[in-house]
């Protein structure tokens, strides 16, 4: 699962997705793609960003819900926290060694 999560977050367009679901979540693919050109000047194609989006929710940073004919898209922070507390050591009481 790791692997999946690295491989996602490797690309660059990628992470811009998650930077834009981390700043409003529960968006469109033409609401992405129209902040991407906006923000970012990205001018990649619906069916780009719906592949970077498949990836990501196969890494499971991305969930999708459907309400009606809108798919929408939010941000999973679950295996980020996973990652996260692999390495991170308990802080140990004070006083001991």
């Amino acid at each position: 699962m790791a692997e999946d999560v690295f491989k996602a977050l490797s690309d660059p367009t990628r992470r811009r997705i998650l930077d834009e679901l981390v700043e409003r979540d529960g968006q469109t693919l033409f609401e992405i793609c129209a902040r991407l050109v906006a923000k970012h000047g990205l001018g990649l194609s619906r069916q780009a960003i719906s592949q970077h989006l498949a990836v990501l929710e196969s890494a499971g940073l991305v969930r999708s819900r459907r309400q009606g004919r809108y798919k929408f898209h939010d941000l999973n922070t679950e295996p980020l926290e996973h990652i996260v507390n692999r390495w991170l050591r308990p802080e140990k009481p004070e006083g001991t060694p």
